[in-house]
C-alpha cells in the first residue's frame, strides 16, 4: 500500500556545538573558512545570505581546485558538496525564518509533524527547485501532457534517448498485452508505453518518492488501471513473463556511497548481472529487452568495459537483434560545466531476444 511506504526526504539536522552565524555582516572569506573547518554556519536575517556564503564556496575552490576534465569536475562537485552542506537555515512553522524567502509547498506536505526544524541550505534550494517543478509541471517532448514529478525523483532533462524509444516503439509489431519498465523513475516511458497501445505495464523501482509520486499523478484515471507499481529492486513483485521488457539504467559506474537521486546516475558492479538473470527467468521466449544507454562512460575514461556488450559476450542468456545509436545534442551555452566530451556522447538502444 502506498500509505505505508517511507517517503524519501531530508532528514532534520541536529546542529554541533561549533555554530558559526552568517548575517550578510559576517566577512564570507571567514565564513568559508570556518566551512573549511567542518564547522557549521547558520545563515540569519536574508535568505540571499545563503547564496552569497554559496559563491563564497565556488570563489574558493576555483582558486584551489583544476575543474577541466571529468573527473576534476567530479571531484569539484564532492568538495562543493561538502562545503554546502555545512550551511544551515532554520524551518518555523514550515516556513524559512529568513526575509524574502521562497514559500515551499514539500515543507509542509514532506514535514506535516515538525514544528521548527534545521535544513541545509543546497538541501532547501533542492526542495524549492522541485516544488516550482511540482506545481508548474515540466514539459516532456514524447508525451501529451506535462509532468509533475515528485520530491525526490529523477526525471529527464535531455530527452535524446527517450525519442529514441518512441520512435522504436511506433516500429514495434509485436504482442502488446503488458511489459515491465525496469527503474520506471518519473514514469515517463511507462507512459510512452500505454500512448502506443500496451494493455499493462508493470514498473518497479527502489526508490518509494517515484511509487508516491506517479501513483498521485495518475489518481483514479485509466492510467492507473493501465499501469500497476511496486516498490521494489528491479523486477520486484512481478514474476510472470512478459513479451517486453524496458530499462533506462544508470550510464556511469559508481565511485562513491550512493543516495537514492544518484541510484538514478550512477550503476554498481551487481546491477547488470542481477538484471539480465532476472530478464531471462521473465521475458516471453519470442519476447524483446530493450536497454537505453549510452557511451559516456567510456568516453569519459570512467571505464573501459559496456555493460551490455559485456552480457552479449560473456553472459550466454540474449544475443543482438538491433542497436540504434543517436548523437546527442551540445549542451547549452548557458551551461557552466565544460562538457566537452558531448560532441562525441551517442545514446543507445538495444534490442536483445532470447538465444
Amino acid at each position: 500500500m502506498i500509505s505505508d511506504i517511507n517517503i524519501n526526504k531530508p532528514k532534520p539536522i541536529v546542529p554541533g556545538k561549533q555554530l558559526e552565524v552568517f548575517d550578510g555582516i559576517t566577512d564570507i572569506k571567514k565564513a568559508v573558512k570556518a566551512l573549511e573547518y567542518g564547522k557549521q554556519v547558520l545563515i540569519t536575517e536574508f535568505y540571499s545570505n545563503g547564496l552569497l556564503l554559496l559563491n563564497g564556496i565556488k570563489d574558493r575552490l576555483k582558486r584551489k581546485m583544476p575543474n577541466k576534465t571529468f573527473k576534476e569536475q567530479r571531484a569539484y562537485r564532492e568538495e562543493y558538496h561538502k562545503l554546502s552542506n555545512l550551511i544551515l537555515i532554520e524551518i518555523t512553522n514550515h516556513k524559512l525564518k529568513v526575509r524574502k524567502s521562497p514559500s515551499i509547498g514539500w515543507l509542509e506536505k514532506l514535514y506535516p509533524e515538525e514544528g521548527d526544524f534545521i535544513l541545509s541550505f543546497p538541501q532547501i534550494q533542492g526542495l524549492n527547485s522541485a516544488w516550482q517543478w511540482y506545481e508548474n509541471g515540466i514539459n516532456i517532448p514524447v508525451l501529451r501532457n506535462k509532468m509533475k514529478p515528485f520530491y525526490g525523483v529523477y526525471f529527464p532533462t535531455r530527452f535524446d534517448h527517450l525519442t529514441l524509444f518512441d520512435q522504436w516503439l511506433k516500429r514495434y509489431e509485436g504482442s502488446k498485452k503488458s511489459a515491465i519498465d525496469v527503474g520506471f523513475g518519473s514514469g515517463v516511458m511507462s507512459l510512452q508505453m500505454v500512448q502506443h497501445g500496451f494493455q499493462k505495464v508493470f514498473g518497479t523501482d527502489t526508490n518509494p518518492n517515484a511509487v508516491v509520486g506517479l501513483t498521485e499523478f495518475m489518481g483514479d484515471t485509466k492510467l492507473s488501471r493501465k499501469i500497476e507499481l511496486d516498490h521494489g529492486n528491479l523486477f520486484g513483485k512481478f514474476n510472470k513473463q512478459t513479451e517486453l521488457i524496458v530499462f533506462n539504467p544508470p550510464w556511469l559506474p559508481q565511485a562513491h556511497d550512493l543516495d537514492s537521486i544518484d541510484e538514478a546516475i550512477y550503476y554498481n558492479e551487481t546491477l547488470f548481472p542481477d538484471f539480465f538473470e532476472g530478464a531471462k527467468q521473465r521475458l516471453l521466449p519470442d519476447g524483446k529487452l530493450v536497454l537505453l544507454f549510452s557511451n559516456l562512460a567510456q568516453i569519459t575514461n570512467a571505464t573501459e568495459h559496456h555493460p551490455i556488450e559485456k552480457e552479449l559476450a560473456e553472459g550466454g542468456r540474449f544475443k543482438l537483434e538491433k542497436c540504434f545509436k543517436k548523437k546527442v545534442k551540445l549542451s547549452s551555452k548557458k551551461t557552466t560545466r565544460d562538457q566537452y566530451w558531448r560532441s562525441s556522447e551517442e545514446v543507445e538502444l538495444w534490442v536483445l531476444t532470447n538465444k
